[in-house]
């Protein structure tokens, strides 16, 4: 916008309303940083995570047939917070088709779109695994769904749901079920 010349007996030069960024104003643009900070604040859902900081021991069942009796080994974890409270960190240690195995999660609280992510990884696959969900009971119950490639199939976009329950201070359940059936389950007890 070009500063324009009022007429009168003095020409005065008339500047524009001072304006930053695409065409938004400072007080937009303050609005928008408020917004912004707002949006990146961990809230009470963040708390809620905090129930999952700390040392623990993991008994894993894992289930190859449905009917069939789990395979039970044990694990233990490592869960702290990352990146100033916006996220979980949790490092797992166990056992795979006999071998040590090696994972890792990324958990947080999308403040945006009001839902928990998570991004798992570890050193047995080369892909990650994304999932997104709600909370229920006070958040002590977490449920996420995702979709994941079978290597031992090579089925892909198999349906994953996840659950994380809180059962006390220092206990808690990881549940996961392919495709509608229950494959793992994760019994963690703190150290």
């Amino acid at each position: 916008m070009k500063p324009t010349i009022e007429s009168g007996s003095t020409a005065e030069l008339k500047r524009p309303e001072k304006k930053s960024g695409a065409g938004k104003s400072d007080a937009d643009k303050a609005e928008m940083m408020q917004k912004m900070a707002a949006a990146g604040t961990p809230g009470p859902a963040h708390k809620a995570l905090a129930a999952f900081v700390g040392d623990w021991q993991a008994e894993v069942k894992c289930w190859c047939e449905p009917d069939g009796p789990p395979n039970v080994t044990q694990g233990t974890s490592k869960v702290d917070w990352i990146l100033n409270g916006h996220f979980l960190k949790a490092e797992f240690h166990g056992e795979m088709m006999g071998k040590p195995f090696i994972g890792q999660t990324l958990m947080g609280y999308d403040n945006l779109k009001q839902t928990f992510n998570t991004v798992w990884v570890s050193d047995a696959q080369t892909a990650m695994m994304t999932s997104e969900g709600k909370g229920e009971n006070g958040n002590k119950v977490i449920t996420l769904t995702g979709a994941s490639h079978c290597p031992a199939t090579g089925r892909k976009d198999v349906p994953i749901k996840t659950t994380y329950r809180v059962l006390t201070s220092d206990s808690y359940v990881f549940e996961m079920f392919n495709d509608g059936t229950k494959s793992m389950e994760i019994t963690y007890t703190r150290k």
